[in-house]
């Protein structure tokens, strides 16, 4: 046996340590997930209602919003054609939706059920929590009578938890697996976030630069919690390129591309065991690549390949991470459809 091999890459390595991974992995991914579409809802809602006329019951709007999180096939399938309604209530408590916030959360949950004796009480705690609000015969009624704060709630129970775990959670390889899912996840929906905007919402020419425009780029940065942020680098007005140069290219707020991206290759670095200046797995020459694009290119650079085209390619860099992670540290028989469900989706 190689020394140097990380203990959980070895022959004898227990297959307990690759199942707590596992459901590490995928509970932090789906309570970041649940949180980036409660705020995706709030936003979405709090931007229709803020639009003057007609516009605002347009089923691009929501359409959009299930493009971004990629279900708009089944919600085809299922209700037709778009409506605010008919989306939030796909988007937020139809399990039938593996990326609802009460699919999500379930998941979160059984994953962190299956290794409660890896987590602090407290962050056990948070997501019972989380789970029973969802659950409770009331929710239906909160959501309709204040669905601003009833998805704000979501959000502030996903902050508490990623808290917790910050406060609670010993620095071991658990707490790498728990980092590289969460900055993983938070990086994909960043780039659907802005995906959203340039390949989806675009205005007509009239509107570039105009009051709908700035209000969408607005919506954009709120959806990342990225609106004070930004404003405290640009005091102005919201301009378009700086907006999503801030999304792609900040080092230091903690979604944008760039800092996702750094959080993604120092875990994958420690969970592989890559110490070498040459990364040996294709993961990490693809993390490192990633990283070295963001922060060697400038947003003229972006728009000039097209924002699209770099966005997309950026999800499939991110995809072929996690697929190469999972299968090296993670994978074993699927004895649920709970595990079936999270080894094939993405």
């Amino acid at each position: 046996m190689n020394a140097s091999e990380p203990p959980f890459l070895r022959p004898q390595a227990t297959v307990m340590l690759s199942r707590v991974a596992h459901s590490l992995y995928w509970m932090s991914r789906y309570i970041e997930r649940a949180e980036n579409i409660a705020r995706l809802l709030e936003v979405n809602l709090q931007f229709v209602s803020d639009l003057p006329d007609a516009r605002a019951s347009s089923p691009n709007l929501w359409e959009a919003l299930l493009l971004s999180t990629g279900g708009r096939e089944l919600f085809g399938q299922l209700h037709g054609e778009p409506g605010g309604q008919a989306v939030t209530e796909f988007l937020a408590f139809d399990l039938r939706n593996a990326d609802s916030i009460l699919s999500c959360v379930y998941a979160a949950r059984e994953n962190a059920r299956m290794i409660r004796d890896q987590l602090s009480l407290e962050m056990w705690e948070t997501i019972n929590e989380l789970h029973l609000l969802l659950k409770a015969s009331s929710a239906s009624s909160d959501w309709a009578a204040n669905p601003a704060e009833f998805f704000a709630r979501i959000t502030r129970a996903s902050h508490l938890f990623q808290g917790l775990t910050a406060c609670t959670y010993s620095r071991s390889e658990g707490w790498e697996f728990i980092q590289f899912g969460k900055y993983l996840e938070r990086a994909d929906k960043t780039t659907r976030i802005l995906d959203m905007k340039y390949h989806i919402l675009l205005p007509v020419a009239t509107d570039v630069g105009g009051a709908l425009d700035t209000a969408q780029w607005q919506a954009v940065l709120r959806s990342a919690s990225a609106l004070e942020a930004y404003r405290r680098y640009h005091v102005r007005e919201i301009l378009p390129w700086k907006a999503a140069e801030f999304l792609i290219f900040s080092d230091s707020f903690p979604r944008s591309l760039h800092f996702c991206a750094g959080q993604v290759d120092e875990f994958l670095r420690r969970i592989l065991g890559e110490t070498a200046a040459r990364p040996r797995s294709g993961a990490a020459r693809s993390s490192r690549r990633l990283l070295g694009e963001l922060q060697s290119l400038t947003i003229a650079d972006v728009l000039q390949r097209g924002m699209h085209e770099f966005l997309v390619e950026v999800r499939t860099g991110l995809v072929a991470i996690s697929d190469e992670v999972v299968a090296t540290t993670m994978f074993y028989r699927a004895e649920s459809a709970l595990d079936e469900q999270q080894q094939q989706q993405q």
